[in-house]
């Protein structure tokens, strides 16, 4: 019996997989152009003063009420957001906000009463921008990372400076050599061009594409929708406020909201052009302090991932106070090496505390770290609401801002000290194995 025997094939190994980004990437940079699409709003305020009071003959303290409620209640719709985000998705959230945000803001150009301003600018574009809020970027980084979290809130809070960078010069000399008609349009088509890569791109939950959140170890289910959204977050806000951290954060955030927003991106321009600075040089002032902006907030996440951010934030306020307590001296018709140094140091600074923050509310309040956040961030929202009209009526009372930089480098120097005394939530114990 002959036996035949085949030539052996040679087993050639298969070709190497190439390592494909994470599909996390994709939606955190969908989130990123779409919180600077949505940043034009951020950076009309601060522009509108001067035009609506010779206009219409409105005092300062008026137009800074309209745009008190409209930070008021950026802050505290975002909780609710964050809770609507669980119930109905991101995408479907988002894009019904920026819908909202293209209402108010495109409705302002035939107002001619005050009280339309509040309606549009504060109630409207309020609404629509406070589901547009933080609580948006901790909800996506919360849902598709579990590693390098830090690095990526850092990077979506910069998306907010980072369209100011880019709308700021533009709708400064739109207001400059046109109308602040113009300005106010191309804010509500700018939120309205983001709306579809929203729709098309941005996804819910890593479980929708059948992957695991970024450095996860096991798949995650998608969970149910969360009926009862108001509910919840009431009910979260209720078990948070008995815990001695939820006030630190909310005091120091309170603060932060009150030196940035209220005070320097609705004021400064303002205040720079009291000084006999062009409106369009100052507006570009505040654009650089975006530039930097970016790379703080980066950097603040990068140091969050790696160092604690108790001590973080402390530093971050004292520096913030500190700069604010020197801009009355530096104040003036032109730009000079000191206020270029102030915008460059501000700038780092602006929101660098955004990052240790949401770690802190993540280490203390775990799955419901993105609501409590929310919370957070609308005690931001009211200290940037007092401050933007209390700014306003300062204004109008003593003829200068010196009293309100003074007073705001004050509450830094509180914030730092606040910051300090966040206890620190106490390791799980691990049992030995008997």
């Amino acid at each position: 019996m002959t036996q035949t025997t085949e030539a052996a094939v040679p087993v050639q190994a298969p070709p190497a997989r190439r390592r494909r980004v994470h599909r996390a990437w994709f939606v955190a940079a969908v989130t990123f152009v779409t919180i600077i699409g949505a940043a034009a709003f951020r950076s009309l305020p601060g522009l509108l003063i001067d035009p609506l009071h010779q206009e219409f003959g409105w005092s300062r303290g008026t137009i800074g009420a309209a745009v008190s409620v409209n930070l008021a209640l950026y802050g505290l719709t975002a909780p609710f957001a964050a809770a609507l985000m669980d119930r109905f998705g991101i995408r479907k959230v988002v894009a019904v906000a920026l819908t909202v945000i293209a209402i108010g803001s495109g409705l302002t150009v035939w107002m001619t009463a005050a009280w339309q301003l509040l309606l549009c600018w504060g109630l409207l574009v309020g609404l629509g921008s406070g589901s547009m809020a933080l609580a948006f970027a901790a909800t996506v980084t919360n849902r598709w990372f579990t590693t390098r979290r830090g690095l990526v809130s850092g990077i979506l809070t910069a998306a907010s400076a980072s369209g100011q960078l880019i709308f700021l010069p533009l709708l400064s000399w739109m207001v400059e050599a046109y109308d602040w008609r113009p300005a106010a349009v191309t804010v509500a088509l700018a939120a309205l061009a983001v709306v579809p890569f929203v729709w098309l791109l941005l996804r819910d939950h890593p479980a929708d594409v059948g992957q695991k959140p970024y450095g996860a170890e096991e798949f995650v289910p998608k969970p149910a929708p969360v009926i009862g959204a108001a509910r919840r977050t009431l009910a979260v806000l209720g078990s948070a406020v008995r815990t001695g951290p939820f006030w630190l954060l909310a005091g120091t955030f309170a603060i932060c909201g009150a030196s940035t927003n209220g005070l320097v991106q609705t004021h400064f321009v303002p205040a720079a052009h009291d000084h006999g600075m062009p409106v369009t040089a100052a507006a570009s002032l505040l654009a650089v302090i975006g530039v930097f902006d970016v790379v703080g907030t980066i950097a603040s996440g990068w140091f969050t991932d790696r160092f604690e951010p108790r001590r973080l934030l402390a530093v971050y306020y004292a520096l913030r106070g500190v700069s604010l307590l020197f801009l009355p001296m530096l104040l003036g018709p032109s730009v000079h090496p000191p206020m270029v140094f102030f915008i460059v140091f501000y700038g780092l600074d602006w929101v660098a505390t955004v990052p240790p923050t949401l770690a802190l509310c993540r280490e203390h309040y775990g799955e419901d770290s993105a609501i409590v956040f929310g919370w957070v961030l609308a005690s931001h929202q009211v200290g940037a609401a007092l401050i933007a009209f209390l700014g306003g009526v300062a204004r109008d009372v003593f003829g200068t801002y010196d009293m309100v930089w003074y007073a705001s480098g004050t509450l830094c120097a509180a914030a730092a000290l606040m910051a300090l005394v966040i206890r620190r939530r106490p390791a799980a114990p691990v049992l030995a194995a008997v």
